[in-house]
């Protein structure tokens, strides 16, 4: 959805409301597709003493394995934006102003970067995942399994040694 802001930057106290959805179900992420629901947005644009600023709030799912025990995990996530709009800027870069050269914002891609840069980058099926055995391959959240994990690591030979110094 691309939005023509002038009517918003020529006119004070103006509001222009946002709502919409965005399909992101084939964004691959860590080989996998975990937004398979339409991420959802909502928000205005609005020009409140020559000041336009964007308010836009999203919603999506995220459904991806358990990093511990590879459980499939969903959750629902949201990102808040809350930015200035402005038609140029005389400094570099400013990571709370958005430049609207033509007066026109891509809401789509505002709404896609967002999403992408607050992607959850832990999983876990709850937080005290206990994983899976390293012998066996059982999920331990079922419950114990039978193999013997007191062979200790022989990586952690020379530190053994200097702890029991």
């Amino acid at each position: 959805m691309i939005l023509d802001l002038r009517r918003i930057f020529a006119t004070d106290n103006s509001v222009l409301k946002i709502e919409g959805t965005l399909d992101m179900s084939d964004v691959d992420y860590f080989a996998g597709y975990p937004l398979k629901r339409p991420v959802k947005y909502v928000g205005s644009v609005s020009n409140t003493a020559s000041v336009v600023t964007l308010k836009l709030d999203i919603n999506f799912e995220f459904t991806a394995p358990c990093d511990r025990c590879g459980v499939m995990v969903s959750g629902c996530h949201s990102v808040t934006v809350d930015k200035s709009l402005a038609t140029s800027l005389e400094r570099q870069e400013s990571d709370t102003i958005i430049i609207v050269s033509d007066m026109r914002l891509d809401v789509d891609e505002l709404v896609y970067s967002e999403v992408i840069l607050n992607l959850p980058s832990k999983h876990l099926c709850r937080p005290d995942c206990k994983g899976l055995c390293q012998k066996c391959g059982k999920n331990l959240n079922e419950g114990d399994c039978n193999c013997d994990n007191s062979d200790p690591d022989p990586r952690f030979d020379k530190l053994r040694d200097l702890l029991s110094n």
